[in-house]
């Protein structure tokens, strides 16, 4: 899909930059003159989206925060050189409450701001709301945790973090690795995210001789989950995976404890930051869940932006501070390689740049997917661990 519609990203673009000759030119995907700042460098433009109020606004706001260090650094060091002129990055990170249409006006927020860049956005329901309007605009779309598949249809979308069938794949394996043939799960039924990784992982176990002994549904906001784990209490399941944000996990591990259940659980990456949502850790002890960054990892560049997250923050840094840093350093990248501040120049740069950042290091295919590496986090004594 993705590749037959590279002519079509093309005469968009065309006719946004048309438009922008007659008009303001705030709503042009490509780049936008004269942002010169005090110090006469250049301005190139970065619009962030994502939640920074409700209920996922942890997300957001450690997406922000990261990508706020790294344009930091960068600017400290003297910008980023496209070609033969220096640029300073500027960011607007516009809050969708993790709202699909709250995103979109977020989106033309930031645009009519001169967004040259779209940093979003973070959740995947808000990613998908927008992928569209990206497109039609032409402009440089690169979002460091939407997983939905559909985030990176178009040929001006990329992501840094991993796919939802990727993930439900590669924790179905993991499954397998520790021995788990009989699963039960708990998945949101009306979230992109949670829907697409327990498809994936379903499809996996059985491909791996394992057996699904429930699958239990839940909607959105919901807090009481003694339905669904009472009728896994009843099977003979050996683990429950749950692909769901931190909030729902801490729901689920602790209703679950409060029966007397006391299985395993394992997450996906939407888990990280769990443990601050729990009164008791004791009721996560033992989890798995997929992350690409661990805070407590040694190697000097990851202590350093730690240190750095909590100087300034007075918080740890979870994966989506990491994403949002290493997002930024990607876009710096394209930038470079484009040796362009045009997003069709910068699209075209991506396949073409390798970034070793906080996640590890990240190339990209034609189809806006990173290749990486996975890592777990297990929760041991209260703590994050890294998992060997």
């Amino acid at each position: 899909m993705k590749k037959s519609l590279k002519k079509l990203a093309s005469l968009s673009l065309a006719t946004a930059m048309a438009i922008s000759l007659v008009g303001c030119g705030t709503k042009e995907g490509g780049s936008t003159p004269g942002n010169e700042n005090g110090s006469g460098a250049a301005t190139f433009k970065i619009g962030g989206i994502g939640p920074l109020t409700g209920e996922a606004a942890s997300y957001g706001i450690s997406v922000k925060n990261g990508a706020t260090i790294a344009i930091k650094e960068i600017n400290d060091a003297g910008g980023v050189t496209v070609g033969d002129k220096n640029y300073i990055l500027e960011m607007n990170f516009a809050d969708d409450q993790a709202s699909p249409e709250i995103a979109v006006t977020a989106f033309n927020t930031v645009m009519d701001w001169g967004a040259q860049a779209i940093l979003g956005s973070v959740t995947s329901g808000s990613c998908l709301a927008i992928r569209k309007d990206t497109f039609e605009t032409g402009i440089f779309q690169l979002t460091p945790s939407g997983s939905a598949a559909e985030c990176t249809e178009y040929e001006n979308a990329f992501r840094l973090c991993f796919t939802d069938p990727l993930q439900g794949v590669t924790l179905a394996n993991l499954a397998k690795e520790l021995g788990y043939e009989k699963i039960a799960i708990i998945y949101n039924n009306s979230d992109e995210y949670s829907t697409g990784v327990m498809q994936a992982f379903s499809e996996q176990v059985t491909l791996n001789g394992g057996t699904i002994v429930a699958s239990e549904a839940f909607a959105k906001n919901a807090i009481d989950f003694n339905t669904q784990l009472t009728k896994i209490k009843a099977t003979d399941a050996e683990v429950i995976f749950v692909p769901a944000y931190y909030n729902d996990a801490a729901y689920i591990t602790q209703q679950a404890s409060d029966l007397g259940m006391n299985l395993p659980f394992l997450g996906s990456d939407g888990w990280d930051g769990v443990l601050a949502q729990v009164k008791d850790p004791a009721v996560l002890e033992g989890a798995i869940f997929l992350s690409p960054f661990f805070a407590s990892d040694e190697a000097p560049v990851l202590k350093k932006f730690v240190e750095t997250y909590q100087s300034n923050y007075n918080a740890v840094p979870d994966q989506f501070a990491a994403d949002g840093y290493d997002s930024v350093y990607v876009i710096k990248a394209a930038l470079e390689k484009a040796s362009s501040v045009d997003s069709k120049d910068m699209i075209s740069a991506m396949t073409q740049i390798t970034v070793d950042g906080l996640t590890g290091s990240v190339s990209f295919t034609a189809d806006g997917e990173p290749n990486k590496g996975a890592k777990y986090i297990e929760i041991k004594d209260g703590n994050y661990t890294s998992r060997q």
